[in-house]
């Protein structure tokens, strides 16, 4: 369709009856101050004027004309005098932005300066929405609106309201009454994936160590040298020197303690830090992206430093064989390092689990600056003496039905644990079940994300997008001077924030003598 042989109105004026000459169409005007804009009207009346007295007769409102020889009709605005001749304005002329200086709002605008600024008319009140499919009784429906406020109507009879029997704070969504504020875990892991988190290679700044009968050196005393013939003890026996094992003992918050007194003892300053921590923290925020264990955290901030405290949940006690099955990873740790003490032949006994060595590293996260305390098993170092930190880790030998779990599971903790740190290999010595050495196997770290990959088991990515977003939410939630509990527990699909009661002694005589 061709627009130009159309003739539009765009004010929406109809034309009025036909004159009986047959001339043009006029309006009568009263209609034609109505019908014009408030613009036009009054120049046309000005230019129509001029036009009477020099074509008596005239008439002074617009007119419109059409012409004789021509399909499309064009407005005329007016009649100007160019000399001896008459010369029409019409609406093609007007809106091809001739010299106008006239002022759209102007005084001139009698319908503009007549309009009141509040409406005589009253504002509509609409009824209020009730929800047809809501059949539920006591607590909803014509008593009670669907946002939990009062309803319509009052309840009937001399009964008293609910007393928020199953609808109160206490009961709400099982939350507990020292709840801040969560997290849920709603973005999916296509989401995550697609942001990219850079994270900064761990750079070591102290180291600390823990001897037989528990004292703390700041050195690196306890350190273990790995030992690269470890494929010739395979078929040894990890059972050797149970009977003097010394089992883990829990410090608690003491063993975040001994980590701020190394910070102290290296004065490695915190103006620029975030967060505080010991790896094992970090290692349950990355692995609850795709893991749901419940764990729990203390949260605690000072000088606007977040210290997160490792806090250990009850469990059972364990039985001989998970006893011993704990023993076979020591030994298997013992059996791969050089123990000086321990002569060529000389069996493995006596190994105390409370020794052990920590390197304090400072890396990045997204935003986020961190000071991490990471336990390692052993060093071994490159030909030009540069030294690097190796995991020791043991499994049970892999077969069919063991293989995928192992893939998705193990090899997630054994990645992040050892990427966080900047451990670049990974040791596995593989077991049968009567706890003998079958084989043993060498990861580098970055080569298990692209084994996992190519399954699509997990991403590595999707770890620390994760991470970044508790992270960021956590510190903008957390207030100065307030303690809590980070947790996270069935059915794990959101991170609580708690109320904690008390700060740990440890972090607030640390706080004291910066």
């Amino acid at each position: 369709m061709d627009f130009s042989e159309q003739d539009v109105d765009i004010f929406g004026e109809d034309y009025e009856n036909e004159r009986p000459d047959g001339g043009a169409h006029s309006s009568s005007p009263s209609s034609s101050s109505s019908s014009s804009s408030s613009s036009s009207s009054s120049a046309a009346s000005s230019s129509s004027s001029s036009a009477s007295s020099s074509n008596g007769g005239a008439s002074s409102s617009p007119s419109r004309s059409v012409s004789s020889g021509k399909e499309q009709e064009q407005e005329v605005i007016g009649v100007e005098e160019n000399g001896d001749e008459e010369v029409e304005i019409n609406s093609r002329d007007f809106h091809g932005y001739q010299e106008d200086d006239r002022d759209l709002f102007g005084s001139d605008n009698e319908d503009y300066c007549k309009t009141t600024a509040i409406s005589p008319f009253s504002i509509p009140v609409l009824p209020a929405v009730r929800n047809p499919n809501n059949h539920s009784r006591g607590g909803r429906g014509r008593w009670q609106n669907d946002r939990g406020g009062p309803g319509l109507l009052p309840r009937p009879g001399p009964f008293p309201q609910r007393q928020n029997f199953g609808f109160g704070s206490k009961f709400m969504n099982g939350r507990d009454e020292r709840f801040v504020s969560e997290l849920k875990l709603s973005k999916s892991e296509e989401t995550l994936s697609r942001k990219c988190i850079n994270i900064q290679e761990p750079c070591e700044l102290a180291c600390y160590s823990r001897v037989e009968g528990g004292d703390v050196h700041f050195d690196d005393r306890s350190l273990r040298l790995f030992k690269r013939l470890i494929s010739e003890d395979v078929g040894a026996d990890l059972n050797e020197g149970f009977d003097t094992f010394i089992e883990k003992k829990d410090l608690g918050s003491e063993g975040f303690g001994d980590l701020l007194g190394c910070i102290r003892d290296k004065n490695i300053p915190l103006q620029n830090m975030h967060f505080v921590t010991f790896r094992n923290n970090l290692n349950k925020i990355l692995s609850a992206a795709y893991l749901r264990e419940p764990w729990e955290m203390g949260v605690h901030k000072r000088n606007g430093v977040i210290y997160l405290d490792v806090h250990k949940l009850p469990e059972r006690p364990k039985s001989e064989l998970e006893r011993r099955r704990c023993y076979w990873g020591y030994c298997f740790e013992s059996l791969a390092t050089e123990d000086p003490r321990r002569a060529d032949g000389e069996g493995i006994h006596h190994i105390d689990a409370n020794v052990e060595y920590c390197s304090v590293v400072k890396t990045k996260l997204g935003a986020h600056r961190i000071l991490m305390g990471a336990e390692m098993d052993c060093c071994d170092s490159t030909d030009d003496g540069r030294r690097f930190y190796v995991e020791l880790k043991t499994n049970r030998e892999l077969d069919y039905h063991t293989e995928e779990r192992y893939e998705k599971e193990k090899l997630l903790r054994i990645w992040i644990q050892s990427f966080l740190a900047g451990v670049p290999y990974i040791v596995i010595g593989f077991r049968d079940d009567a706890g003998r050495l079958v084989r043993t196997e060498r990861l580098r770290t970055k080569d298990i994300t692209q084994r996992v990959k190519m399954k699509n088991y997990w991403q590595g990515g999707v770890c620390l997008a994760f991470a970044d977003e508790v992270l960021c939410w956590l510190y903008g939630t957390v207030k100065e001077n307030e303690d809590y509990i980070l947790q996270f527990a069935h059915p794990y699909t959101r991170l609580e924030l708690l109320q904690a009661q008390s700060c740990p002694d440890v972090i607030t005589k640390h706080v004291e003598q910066l």
